[in-house]
């Protein structure tokens, strides 16, 4: 039997949030119990994931400011650094990466691209190597090695790149160099594959070349890609409805000075304390851009629905809980990562919400459909799911027991859920946040200790 002690949480008054840790993992117990407070969103790992890859491309100096910590940022620093990026930690906020382009990707010494559990690092990274000459292998962890990479073999041989797969997963053996030329590719899997090629095309200053895209998911990803090229003075492709993005030769603009860039809030972990205000008191998040391009910024779209008590400000989200929620309908196609805490906010409502884009969630850290079903029905949560349809009824929410199966977001779902139980939830595999929002329990902490 594994020994487990408990740690306890410097909290004040009736806060009763605690952590169990034991040899071989880390969980988490949290007890219903009312919130209110201010947190600042973690940064974005989409934005972090991209200002990297575009910051070696660029060449010269850039400063990221509000830097990323997740394990899907610092997998993407460790990239880059492998691929001749010096990185500099000015301060805690800040972090210096200089470069001499593509030059210094085109004469690193091969290597294997070790990912983490980072799909984006995976899909973008991969393509980019393959400008190289050299053989790369392309690892991963956890789930990651479990999802599907056919793309590449369909496209890559295309542009004149040499790649196996092992058996259409990772590891992935590649070797370049690739060619820009005009392709058609099928985006209904992921929008970070086109992504990936985006950034190559980009790099390689292709000129005269179309990338035809049919079925694409997830648009608003595809215009924080095009967002971050023009940002980072990279060539930016036309295109006409994301169907038909065409590379001119032009748009290259000269370095003169160092970049100083600022990685945006993330809406997607923030969505789950902005739920959290929703259901269980009051909560004002800040670092959100209410301009941003960022896909989950739809979150916001839910709680008006809903009927909770919602401000927004340029750059903060004040949300705070009413006592008769509705049930909502909302389409996550294009914002899959939503569907942990838009499943949580209708299990509080009256009635039953309907969320759309289910197909969207075979493919992540774990089959999120079916684990949310699972995990929050431990928690008397009715979640039925019907073709691309998900159906949560609101209802009572129970004390359990449950496990996030390696996933973040599911973690984060489950603890957020507990504020409105009616007894603790343990929740096993707690540190799965550390992808994406490594400081979530000290943030709901700082919430509960009023």
């Amino acid at each position: 039997m594994v020994k487990r002690y408990f740690i306890p949480l410097v909290c004040h008054k009736s806060n009763q949030l605690g952590v169990l840790k034991s040899v071989d993992e880390v969980m988490a117990i949290i007890y219903p119990q009312a919130i209110q407070g201010t947190v600042t969103a973690p940064a974005s790992k989409s934005m972090m994931q991209r200002a990297c890859a575009a910051s070696l491309l660029r060449g010269g100096k850039v400063v990221l400011k509000n830097y990323g910590r997740s394990d899907d940022d610092q997998a993407a620093l460790r990239i880059i650094k492998g691929l001749g990026a010096r990185l500099s930690y000015l301060d805690q906020d800040n972090i210096q990466i200089s470069s001499n382009g593509i030059a210094d990707l085109l004469s690193a010494e091969p290597q294997s691209i070790e990912c983490g559990e980072s799909g984006l690092s995976m899909r973008l990274f991969t393509t980019l190597v393959s400008l190289s000459d050299k053989p790369y292998c392309v690892l991963g962890a956890g789930s990651l090695r479990e999802r599907p990479v056919g793309f590449f073999e369909e496209v890559l041989p295309k542009l004149g790149v040499k790649i196996k797969t092992t058996a259409g997963r990772l590891p992935i053996q590649v070797q370049g160099k690739l060619i820009p030329r005009t392709i058609r590719v099928d985006g209904a899997l992921s929008s970070q594959f086109l992504t990936g090629l985006l950034f190559a095309y980009s790099a390689a200053k292709a000129r005269d070349v179309h990338i035809y895209v049919d079925h694409l998911k997830s648009k608003p990803y595809i215009d924080l890609s095009l967002q971050v090229l023009a940002d980072f003075g990279l060539p930016v492709p036309q295109h006409e409805n994301y169907t038909d993005f065409y590379f001119t030769g032009l748009g290259e603009k000269e370095i003169t000075q160092t970049l100083k860039y600022v990685v945006e809030g993330d809406w997607s972990s923030a969505a789950f304390l902005l739920v959290a205000g929703a259901i269980a008191g009051s909560v004002r998040v800040l670092g959100l851009d209410a301009f941003s391009l960022q896909a989950d910024k739809s979150i916001l779209s839910a709680l008006q629905d809903c009927g909770c008590n919602l401000s927004i400000q340029p750059d903060q989200i004040e949300v705070g809980a009413s006592a008769n929620l509705q049930a909502f309908h909302f389409n996550a196609t294009d914002s899959p990562d939503l569907f942990p805490p838009l499943a949580v906010l209708a299990a509080c409502c009256q009635g039953t919400s309907v969320i759309e884009g289910v197909h969207r969630l075979v493919y992540k850290e774990s089959n999120r459909a079916l684990t949310l079903q699972e995990e929050l029905g431990k928690m008397g949560v009715q979640i039925q799911i019907q073709d691309n349809l998900m159906m949560i009824t609101g209802g009572h929410i129970r004390s359990a027991t449950v496990r996030a199966h390696q996933d973040h977001r599911i973690a984060m779902a489950c603890a957020i859920a507990a504020l409105k139980a009616d007894d603790p939830v343990l929740i096993e595999e707690a540190m799965a946040v550390n992808k994406s929002y490594p400081n979530f329990f000290n943030d709901l902490q700082t919430l509960q200790c009023q």
